[in-house]
């Protein structure tokens, strides 16, 4: 078992620098970030302020260019079934039912058949989708595709579930309910979030920390916690105060230089 007093996620001074037809851009630059098991962490910050490439070296598909990214204190050499992925655009296998999209990652790691269905009924009840467990895709709505999303990520048995701004195309109401039962699985499961969003609101409304992103290069100005109960009151004036002192540090990322 890993050693409760060692992060979860380890980020140690890491920048990630592309290199494209001769021209440079750094992307990331010099982050450092502690993530412990059970936190709901959301990185928050404009576009090109280098969330998702944060995220994406923490899953494993991008290698750093100076700096290391830790789990339970050991490099990430790659992708893993530890270290789950939520995609806006969802990811899904559109010849797959939700059934057989949600057993996809036991199946493949060779687990018998009746535990590969009895892992997929299981996380279909968790997900509220018994209804809709031998539909394809193309048949579900947007929440319940990304139901179908963090559900196979979790039959995967991921540690860590990372989320980039897995709600960003759905309409607000649709939004709001997601919200609310990603807060539910949350509580109930004990897993571990990463989650990045462009939303002040969505990050006050979801997590423990929030770290603030700036652009120019991608690069961590803040790490602020949360300390409002859960379910948080959009319109408490607790809420707006955290709401006020998060945008106006996002605004002065983009002010204009004095001369």
């Amino acid at each position: 078992m890993a050693d409760p007093t060692i992060p979860i996620v380890d980020v140690r001074d890491v920048s990630k620098t592309y290199l494209s037809q001769g021209r440079r851009t750094e992307a990331l630059r010099g982050a450092n970030l502690t993530v412990q098991r059970g936190e709901f962490v959301c990185l928050l910050g404009a576009s090109g302020c280098g969330k998702s490439t944060l995220l994406r070296i923490v899953a494993g598909f991008e290698a750093t260019t100076a700096g290391e990214a830790l789990m339970w204190g050991k490099p990430i050499p790659g992708p893993g079934p530890s270290r789950g992925m939520v995609f806006q655009d969802y990811g899904l296998f559109p010849w797959l039912t939700v059934r057989d999209n949600i057993g996809f990652g036991p199946n493949s790691r060779g687990r018998p058949a009746a535990e590969v269905r009895e892992t997929a009924a299981r996380y279909i009840d968790l997900v509220g989708l018994g209804q809709f467990a031998d539909a394809y895709p193309h048949q579900l709505s947007g929440g319940m595709k990304q139901r179908v999303a963090i559900a196979r990520v979790l039959a995967n048995e991921a540690e860590v579930v990372l989320m980039d701004e897995p709600f960003g195309a759905l309409d607000a109401m649709t939004r709001e309910r997601l919200q609310d039962e990603l807060l539910e699985l949350w509580s109930r499961t004990g897993l571990t979030v990463l989650f990045v969003t462009h939303a002040i609101e969505e990050a006050i409304v979801l997590a423990d920390r929030i770290v603030l992103m700036s652009p120019g290069p991608g690069r961590i100005e803040a790490v602020h916690t949360v300390d409002l109960p859960r379910r948080r009151d959009v319109s408490s004036p607790a809420f707006n105060d955290v709401r006020r002192m998060l945008s106006a540090q996002l605004h002065s990322h983009h002010a204009p230089k004095a001369a």
